[in-house]
């Protein structure tokens, strides 16, 4: 190769890899994600078949929502959350990752009574929440809730889509 030619080649070559060092150092934006009224959530207490609250929700319902769940959001309001809802009832886990506030998880049998709990997840935590039961349900709502509303194991839901 000659010089001349070796030069531009190593200029071209250094001027490509400064250029791609260079760009992965700007931050990435995301857009704000909102929240989008997608159908009511209902809590009854199994005791009294009284209702606790009503409440308004998401719902994920595909892969790429079930993934994604309630990452890169500031926050919900008291009386929001986000129901996912999978093809069967099986074991199920979550975690925390990009998710910046605490939440309770309440993990939802096919019959819509609840399973189990977990509650007061960490923000940015990535340890498994697993269900500990087969759900084919799950709802995320505010850390505190469960306890606020005195939810317990064997309490209902009954959910509408809009």
């Amino acid at each position: 190769m000659r010089p001349c030619t070796f030069f531009i080649v190593s200029l071209m070559l250094l001027t490509v890899f400064t250029g791609c060092k260079e760009d992965a150092k700007k931050p990435v934006k995301t857009q704000e994600v909102r929240f989008t009224k997608e159908g009511t959530l209902s809590f009854f207490s199994q005791k009294s078949d009284s209702l606790i609250m009503t409440m308004d929700i998401e719902i994920a319902d595909n892969s790429y929502e079930t993934q994604t769940g309630l990452m890169y959001r500031k926050g919900m309001e008291r009386k929001q959350g986000m129901l996912f809802v999978f093809e069967r009832e099986e074991m199920h886990a979550f975690y925390m990752k990009n998710t910046a506030f605490p939440l309770d998880l309440i993990f939802i049998k096919t019959d819509l009574t609840i399973a189990s709990f977990q509650e007061n997840a960490e923000p940015f935590n990535e340890n498994s929440l697993p269900s500990g039961v087969p759900v084919q349900y799950v709802l995320e709502v505010n850390a505190g809730l469960v306890q606020e509303l005195g939810l317990t194991v064997g309490d209902r839901i009954a959910y509408e889509k809009l």
